[in-house]
């Protein structure tokens, strides 16, 4: 019964069509008007069947990223008190940046989702039959992938800045936050700065706290004061930036080392009391928010001017550093400090130690010195040649560290266009291989469309790791990727347009069979 309603339903999608383009077909032949209305039906029909996909599809993939980093960081998120809005603005914030990861692959699902729907129900081979091409039915996704493509690279040069300095500076300020305040019956909390407390018991109410012990290191002398109750009542301060313990029968036991020869008398003070008050600062358990200027200079958070401004002043400044390393290294080698300081008068310094036998040139130069002071010499050298290695190592690092931090700034500046260009590629793989495919849903095209994006991604990943060690300029490193699907989604694209039956099994048997010059099987 089933299947014979989902062959009625998709007869019935088939027939509508099939009138639909009849009628197109129709008008086509009478009048100019009627061509437009039912280009205009045609375009609003394939512009409803692709945004809603793309739309439920965005999310879903911004989701399942969401849930990604939740788990990541959900060590740093749980048992520290956070406020309910605090998280919904880093998850906010989180997503914000996920976006994009999440559109181009949405872009690539919807695209096969929808096409190949069109392709199972036969409503892509109803349109052909009228006479309407491939590249005319896809004109309307084409403008819009183009659109989405800019708003793409507007959101990746202006939103994802902002988005990536909110979030990463809320997410600073919040690994840095401590855990909650958890008094734990029968163990020491150190959380309170300058004070160790134990609690042997915890009434119901959770107010109420019995065998109390505070240890307070405030000075920072060790255990010299302890402060012993039989009971107490903890309570929070109307601001909620103390806790107050109400003490009740108890003793202060205290060692005196500000008094003179306490080293051998070691006086010891006992003060019993029958009520005390003492306060302790929760400020250090708010969440403290870092002033967010201090993460605008990192690249992640600016946008193409900026980048470049920022690599033209990193370049600068490397050129200069590496002037200075140069004249550094030739002025601290110790045997061109000696060939200069040792010349007549009437020389000048060699330009090169090339033809300079060091081992010969340092014995010659021995002789002139006593035995006794020969081997101070060569220690007193040996330490000045470590002692220049080392400052030439430290200004070796600093440039191989300015010239990675040029590389970053120059991955994040082609990153922007790239990824707005990965969306309007995508889609031309997506389109013509659900068109190919003819299987709609969640299925096959998620999988296809997985694939797709696992290969774009680890390229992409691969490209950025080798530029930002250097091993391809950024520009290859960040385009690798679409230089790599390009010819992918022109294939698919032409194949698509002629109709080829890519996945026909006995197609590709002919095409072996031809190639390899096989006998044909004979039945």
């Amino acid at each position: 019964m089933l299947t014979k309603f989902r062959k009625d339903w998709a007869n019935d999608r088939v027939t509508k069509i099939q009138l639909f383009t009849s009628s197109y077909y129709i008008s086509l032949h009478g009048c100019t008007k009627g061509i437009k209305g039912m280009m205009k039906k045609l375009d609003l029909f394939i512009l409803k069947s692709y945004l809603g996909p793309l739309v439920m599809t965005f999310f879903i993939a911004l989701f399942i990223l969401l849930m990604q980093f939740v788990w990541k960081y959900i060590d740093d998120l749980v048992g520290k008190g956070l406020e309910w809005y605090i998280i919904v603005k880093l998850l906010f914030y989180a997503s914000s940046t996920f976006v994009p990861l999440a559109l181009p692959l949405a872009i690539l699902l919807s695209s096969l989702m929808m096409f190949g729907n069109l392709g199972e129900h036969y409503e892509l081979v109803s349109m052909k039959a009228a006479g309407i091409s491939l590249n005319r039915i896809m004109r309307p996704l084409i403008v819009v992938s183009v659109m989405i493509s800019m708003l793409a690279f507007y959101f990746a040069n202006v939103v994802l800045p902002v988005a990536n300095l909110k979030f990463l500076s809320l997410l600073y300020d919040v690994r840095e936050k401590k855990l909650a305040f958890n008094l734990k019956e029968g163990v020491f909390y150190d959380g309170i700065e300058g004070f160790v407390i134990r609690v042997g018991e915890k009434d119901n109410d959770g107010n109420t706290i019995r065998d109390v012990m505070v240890y307070d290191h405030t000075k920072h002398l060790g255990n010299i004061s302890l402060t012993a109750a039989k009971w107490g009542k903890m309570e929070l301060s109307p601001d909620k930036r103390y806790l107050v313990f109400r003490l009740f029968d108890g003793t202060n036991y205290e060692e005196r080392i500000d008094l003179r020869g306490n080293e051998l008398t070691r006086p010891f003070q006992r003060t019993r009391f029958s009520e005390q008050y003492q306060m302790f600062d929760l400020s250090t358990f708010q969440l403290t928010r870092t002033d967010e200027n201090l993460f605008k200079k990192n690249y992640e958070m600016q946008n193409i001017d900026q980048l470049s401004k920022s690599i033209d002043s990193i370049k600068n400044q490397l050129k200069t550093d590496k002037l200075n390393y140069d004249l550094g290294y030739t002025n601290n080698l110790p045997l061109y400090s000696l060939l200069v300081t040792t010349r007549s008068p009437d020389t000048s310094p060699p330009d090169t130690l090339k033809n300079v036998k060091p081992k010969k040139f340092i014995a010659d130069i021995l002789t002139y010195f006593p035995s006794k002071e020969q081997l101070a010499i060569l220690e007193t050298a040996k330490n000045s040649a470590v002692n220049v290695k080392q400052n030439l190592d430290i200004q070796h690092d600093n440039l191989l560290t300015k010239s990675k931090l040029i590389y970053n700034h120059q991955i994040v500046f082609h990153k922007k266009f790239a990824f707005s260009f990965a969306c309007f590629l995508l889609f031309f793989i997506g389109a013509p291989l659900g068109a190919i495919i003819r299987k709609g849903g969640l299925g096959m095209p998620a999988v296809i469309s997985t694939l797709f994006f696992i290969l774009y991604w680890v390229i992409s990943f691969m490209g950025e790791k080798y530029s930002a060690e250097g091993v391809l300029p950024s520009w290859q490193g960040m385009w690798i990727s679409s230089a790599v699907l390009l010819p992918i989604g022109i294939f698919l694209t032409i194949k698509a347009t002629n109709d080829a039956s890519l996945l026909d099994i006995d197609a590709w048997t002919r095409f072996f069979n031809k190639w390899f010059n096989l006998p044909k099987r004979r039945l």
